[in-house]
């Protein structure tokens, strides 16, 4: 066994047993962890919102951003609110809702999801723009006074597949319009991740991450700690730059049984944690 097996095989044991101990309950040291851990709800786009929660409570997470499947688009207001009452009443942290696809050029229709955002109680939008739609986003986060968080996409978003080309779009809009940063996609469009986070600066509002066999455009993903992804480093430039935000596990496979795979998921990324603050 190498050094980086045997280094591997620890932080793992060690985050199985957390793991183990949280099991049906939040992690009690989510707030003051150097890394606070969230779940993107789209991991669980096949379940409705009762189950995604008891799954939620299973993994011990505290943080969430809500994808439509379990805030519909359809709801009314008061319904949405009803949702957004399991959610707290769950002991769930909501940070933002989305993937929001904003790319109609057409303020009545941004207009709507803005609405629909302040209906669910959401301080920030994880949002797929375009260059035409920005500067009507940037009007209506002035007025609603609701963060948006640009989403790159990798090689197939002809708008926005690098954090970079993020960046350089909202540098001189309102400071409420910020990165989430998929840090999986990143990768993809051959852009490092470390390096990106760091670039981001105050303008990353939220991580989306994930881990994958290569580097490749077309890139397989897998649970988190079988993949390159380098979480260690990631992590450590986070504490550096003193990001306050969350970094979200988007599991985007085995959606018909992501439990498994997110468990394993968040107990790599609990023991890469613990193993830092001990250092």
């Amino acid at each position: 066994m190498t050094a980086f097996d045997r280094r591997r095989f620890l932080l793992g044991s060690v985050a199985a047993a957390a793991a183990g101990s949280l099991k049906g309950q939040h992690d009690p040291h989510a707030d003051s962890a150097p890394i606070r851990l969230s779940v993107a709800t789209y991991s669980f786009r096949k379940f409705p919102r009762d189950k995604t929660i008891e799954m939620l409570k299973q993994l011990g997470v505290k943080y969430v951003d809500i994808k439509e499947f379990h805030l519909p688009y359809k709801d009314s207001p008061a319904q949405l609110a009803e949702g957004r009452k399991e959610l707290d009443a769950a002991g769930l942290t909501v940070i933002g809702g989305g993937n929001i696809s904003l790319q109609k050029d057409d303020e009545a229709d941004l207009r709507r999801y803005f609405d629909y955002a302040k209906a669910c109680g959401f301080p920030m939008m994880i949002i797929a723009p375009t260059h035409e739609t920005l500067p009507k986003i940037e009007k209506l986060v002035k007025e609603y006074n609701i963060k948006v968080a640009i989403h790159n996409h990798g090689p197939e978003d002809k708008h926005f597949p690098t954090p970079q080309s993020v960046l350089a779009a909202i540098k001189n809009m309102d400071r409420r319009v910020g990165l989430c940063c998929d840090l999986g996609h990143t990768a993809r469009a051959g852009k490092d991740p470390v390096e990106s986070l760091a670039e981001a600066g105050t303008r990353l509002f939220e991580i989306h991450i994930k881990d994958l066999k290569t580097f490749e455009p077309h890139a397989i993903q897998v649970n988190v700690g079988q993949g390159i992804m380098p979480v260690a480093a990631i992590f450590r430039q986070l504490v550096k730059m003193k990001y306050p935000g969350v970094v979200s596990l988007e599991y985007e496979i085995n959606a018909d049984n992501p439990l498994p795979g997110m468990t394993e998921s968040f107990a790599y990324m609990r023991g890469v944690i613990a193993g830092m603050t001990k250092a």
